[in-house]
């Protein structure tokens, strides 16, 4: 990688040696002989990458240093100090320089140390590009849908976001977000995030349901080296890793009682102690959560802590289920068809009308994320640009196809002594498991359930299934 080196020395022999050198190895230079001349050239010539002499004629080279940072922060500047100079070349480190070199200057070293910055260069530039790409999507704006719910979710995470825009003080409140499976809470959780103040910290994720619960406090929280037996070297948690950000902990309501006390710390305390310390860690970080499932029956069955659940609902956002959402199904469903059209080389892909009416009126219990999917296969399997309902996959089935028998246990009439909801509920699932022979994901599909929610109503009711 070509870098734009500006070399401020007062030494003619040896400018023009490193500008020969570094000019064979791709590089473009100039040179100044003061401070003062380095920096009238900085607008002009833009460096990646200054060549710093302390020992300068008028300005010294780390009252230079400052005004460089001041006019140019991202270049990177190297101090050029004597080789007793120790104490310079901490005083340039402490004051922003990228790295120092000594002289008599090898030019051997030198090199070695720019191919450093190149390849640091390069990681920058390639994480800036992602960075910006992942803020433009992640965008409330950009969140596609124009229903009443959407459009009043859209709002209430602007009004949140302006509000914490004038926060003067403190962390803003944790937010909630509430919604089934597969409706797109991540996107509202990054929305949160890169539309706000805190948009150029990191957003740090975890799903708490994807990670065993012996496993979970330490990936959270970090740990000491000895901590436990494979603790072999000292690791910050995410919850550090986030600092100055966003925590986003999906699933929530999948984490251990113990993991919850030590999350209401956080919250409340702002701190977290690694596994195997004795001391805290302060952090600065904004909590959004989310789950799928009902935090208040999870209280009453004694498997969430309230006071942690109380916390977490500073700001509580629902994200609608797809099959409430009208008219969003169909725009939904065209911009997944051209997204993935571009992905797989096939622009201008379209739906038939008799598609997208099948679109229109199915349940959707996978949601968002379930019509992605059903989008990208029809790409896949459409002959050309017309999608049809033959490539829609699992809607190629016609609409008199015969629908699962299981509503037969449901009675007729409400007798006059009531009925039992949670047992009428207990035997359709029991039913369905019997038929799916205790396939989970089968059983679901019978029920119009997602995978996550038949778990749910599984453990609910203490049914034992095989997964």
């Amino acid at each position: 990688m070509s870098l734009a080196i500006l070399v401020i020395d007062d030494e003619p022999v040896l400018v023009k040696n490193i500008q020969v050198y570094l000019g064979r190895h791709g590089h473009e230079t100039e040179a100044a002989e003061s401070a003062e001349a380095g920096l009238e050239r900085l607008e002009s010539f833009q460096p990646d990458v200054v060549l710093l002499d302390f020992h300068l004629p008028g300005m010294n080279g780390l009252e230079a240093l400052a005004r460089i940072r001041e006019r140019r922060p991202e270049a990177k500047i190297v101090m050029i100090t004597g080789q007793s100079s120790v104490k310079v070349a901490v005083d340039a480190m402490k004051a922003g320089a990228w790295d120092y070199i000594g002289k008599p200057l090898v030019l051997g070293e030198l090199k070695m140390l720019l191919d450093r910055a190149a390849g640091q260069e390069r990681v920058e530039q390639a994480l800036g590009y992602y960075t910006r790409r992942e803020a433009r999507s992640a965008r409330a704006d950009a969140m596609v849908g124009e229903c009443a719910a959407m459009r009043e979710l859209k709002d209430a995470i602007a009004r949140l976001l302006e509000a914490e825009s004038r926060l003067t003080e403190g962390t803003p409140p944790a937010v909630l977000v509430t919604g089934e499976t597969g409706t797109g809470k991540e996107l509202v959780a990054r929305a949160l995030h890169f539309g706000g103040p805190r948009a150029g910290k990191p957003f740090v994720e975890m799903n708490c349901a994807s990670i065993p619960a012996q496993l979970l406090e330490a990936e959270l929280f970090g740990h000491e080296r000895g901590a436990f037996t494979d603790a072999r070297t000292r690791r910050a948690g995410l919850a550090e890793a986030a600092h100055g950000g966003t925590l986003f902990l999906d699933e929530i309501g999948d984490t251990d009682l113990a993991v919850q006390a030590k999350l209401l710390k956080l919250i409340e305390e702002k701190s977290v102690r690694r596994l195997g310390s004795v001391r805290d860690v302060k952090v600065d970080v904004r909590i959004v959560a989310a789950t799928h499932q009902p935090l208040e029956e999870r209280i009453r069955e004694g498997r969430f802590r309230a006071d942690l659940y109380y916390r977490l609902r500073g700001v509580m956002l629902r994200v609608p289920p797809l099959r409430e959402r009208g008219e969003d199904i169909l725009r939904l469903a065209r911009h997944f068809l051209g997204e993935c059209g571009a992905r797989y080389g096939r622009p201008g892909m379209r739906f038939t009308a008799e598609a997208e009416r099948r679109l229109a009126s199915h349940p959707w219990p996978g949601n968002v994320r379930e019509l992605r999917n059903v989008a990208e296969e029809a790409v896949l399997l459409a002959r050309n640009e017309l999608v049809g309902p033959s490539e829609l996959g699992a809607f190629a089935a016609p609409e008199d196809a015969p629908a699962p028998a299981a509503a037969a246990v449901v009675p007729d009439a409400i007798p006059d002594e009531g009925i039992d909801l949670e047992q009428v509920e207990r035997r359709l699932v029991e039913l369905a498991l019997a038929k799916a022979e205790g396939n989970v994901t089968k059983a679901a599909r019978l029920l119009g359930l997602t995978r996550d929610t038949m778990r749910y109503r599984i453990e609910k009711f203490g049914i034992v299934a095989r997964d």
